[in-house]
């Protein structure tokens, strides 16, 4: 069958298919990129020295920006892929969502893994300079409650999250991608995002309830 490459507008992304007048079968779309943009290492450096000068320090309100700030993008980034940007990349074309993905993945490659570190760690430190992670706290239950939900949010977000956005770059980088595979890690993507963005409403409603008990 002839093949015809066409010129895509955006970088140098080639989408690649059969002869005019057929639907390709998977609709391939191949451009280079890096899977870790090196640019994004230094301001993630900068952050995480941040976060271990405030713990070692012990300072009080570094610790609560880092736990209040990150956890705040964690939550709100969860509630952005789950619920606004999943059903929107559902509707796009393969090429669309290809070239959005080689775009936006990369990024999350090096934003998900801090925030969740510096949300996790700084929060820890937080319970035990004010006690709530002691027993005889009055209102522990609610602190062990959130401590579940956060540990099973990091772990679908570091363990189910992160490889999903991990092999969709990984099979972008093939000459040529199976386009019905990266379908499939994108709606894991995704659902893994949804799964955790409803998670983060039950722990807001539990720091709520622990902020005015």
């Amino acid at each position: 069958m002839t093949q015809q490459v066409l010129n895509v507008p955006a970088g140098d992304a080639v989408l690649t298919s059969p002869a005019v007048g057929t639907s390709p079968p998977q609709g391939t779309l191949h451009r280079h990129f890096e899977i870790v943009p090196l640019r994004g290492l230094l301001p993630v450096a900068v952050v995480l020295a941040g976060l271990v000068t405030v713990i070692a320090t012990n300072s009080s309100w570094g610790i609560d920006f880092f736990h209040v700030v990150s956890g705040g993008m964690w939550t709100a980034l969860d509630l952005f892929l789950g619920f606004v940007l999943g059903p929107i990349l559902g509707r796009l074309s393969i090429p669309a969502r290809v070239e959005f993905t080689t775009r936006f993945m990369p990024k999350m490659m090096l934003i998900m893994p801090t925030i969740v570190i510096c949300t996790l760690a700084a929060g820890l430190q937080l319970a035990r300079q004010t006690g709530d992670i002691n027993a005889s706290y009055v209102d522990h239950r609610w602190v062990v409650a959130s401590m579940i939900v956060v540990a099973v949010m990091a772990v679908v977000a570091l363990g189910l999250l992160e490889p999903a956005n991990l092999a969709v770059l990984f099979e972008l980088k093939k000459p040529e991608p199976d386009g019905q595979v990266i379908a499939k890690l994108m709606r894991r993507f995704i659902y893994s995002a949804g799964v955790t963005g409803a998670m983060q409403v039950a722990t807001l409603l539990i720091m709520t309830r622990l902020a005015t008990s």
